[in-house]
């Protein structure tokens, strides 16, 4: 090895760095363990071979270092004469998620309710085949018992069909006067499309006391109504069945996009159609253990996706849950 054509051929590399990391690849190759210039000391067998190895390689660790503080100078010059930030401007505002649209749309029924002074109650979504069928005096024969309709996981128990379940759970644990609203995810065994799906969430409201009549449930129907679609809305009821009640009825509100006069989403009838209804059957009351002779109730409930639906011209039930940030967003 000749120590001068080496130093020479180091220096030029040291020299030639344009950027820490070119000069970090030059020390390497000329003074790292496995360079030329190492392995040559390893073997010096005497002094002055070794006295001129060690000044080339102090020489180049000098140079190394001296082009080094070189560039870190030339890279805070950059900083300091190139483009300048004020960072007393405001910055760019990231994106910030949201509420999803049912959880918007139930949070306003919760105020809705609990404006009324009524409980919120939050059940499980597993409910057993009496509270979900039983003790709301569903017939035997009834299509809704039909493992075609409810998913049983096994054959007491099923993911709950309706939010009606809760209803039974605080009947058989407290007494009257109850007033209360629950809220939730329901299940049935549906092909999704544009207006159904195995999953959704239902809103339903329950009311037991003394001489409550189907009068107090159109009241508060109405108070509903007007406070999700606008003051100037009006109700109507038709007579229909559910097991649970008598009498049952279907409750529609008047058009809030029309106002009645007629489009394509109230089918031209200046009414859509929102839930149902209805005074709740003594039989019901008699499986909780009230005296019907002394206590009467209404119930009433309704999809939060429909609601949802109807207020933002949504045309799909599923655009809730394909995550399309671009319809979510909107919202």
């Amino acid at each position: 090895m000749d120590p001068q054509a080496l130093e020479s051929e180091a220096l030029s590399a040291i020299e030639a760095s344009a950027s820490p990391a070119e000069l970090d690849d030059a020390r390497v190759r000329y003074l790292g363990r496995k360079s030329e210039l190492k392995q040559a000391l390893r073997e010096v067998r005497d002094r002055e071979t070794g006295m001129v190895l060690n000044a080339v390689r102090e020489r180049l660790e000098a140079a190394a270092g001296a082009r080094e503080t070189e560039l870190r100078t030339a890279e805070l010059e950059a900083v300091f004469t190139g483009p300048s930030v004020d960072v007393t401007l405001p910055g760019e505002r990231p994106n910030r998620g949201h509420l999803h649209l049912i959880t918007q749309i139930r949070r306003e029924v919760e105020d809705i309710f609990l404006g009324l002074g009524y409980e919120v109650y939050d059940g499980d979504e597993v409910a057993t085949v009496f509270e979900n069928f039983d003790a709301l005096t569903t017939e035997p024969g009834h299509p809704s018992r039909s493992s075609s309709d409810t998913f049983y996981l096994d054959e007491s128990t099923v993911l709950r069909t309706h939010t009606s379940p809760d209803q039974i759970r605080v009947m058989q644990s407290r007494t009257p006067p109850i007033y209360m609203v629950s809220l939730g995810r329901v299940y049935r065994r549906d092909t999704p499309d544009a207006t159904h799906s195995p999953t959704f969430n239902q809103v339903e409201s329950l009311v037991v006391d003394r001489h409550i009549t189907l009068a107090d449930l159109k009241g508060t129907v109405l108070h509903f109504s007007r406070a999700l679609f606008g003051e100037e809305r009006d109700v109507r009821m038709r007579t229909s069945y559910f097991p649970f009640t008598e009498p049952s009825v279907e409750f529609d509100v008047s058009c809030f996009l029309c106002d009645g006069a007629g489009c394509a989403v109230c089918k031209h009838s200046g009414w859509i159609e929102m839930g149902g209804a209805g005074v709740v059957d003594p039989d019901v009351f008699v499986n909780v253990g009230y005296d019907p002779e002394e206590v009467s109730g209404f119930a009433f409930g309704l999809g939060l996706e429909r609601i949802a639906m109807l207020r933002h011209g949504l045309p799909d039930l599923r655009l809730f849950w394909e995550n399309d940030l671009r319809v979510l967003g909107q919202f």
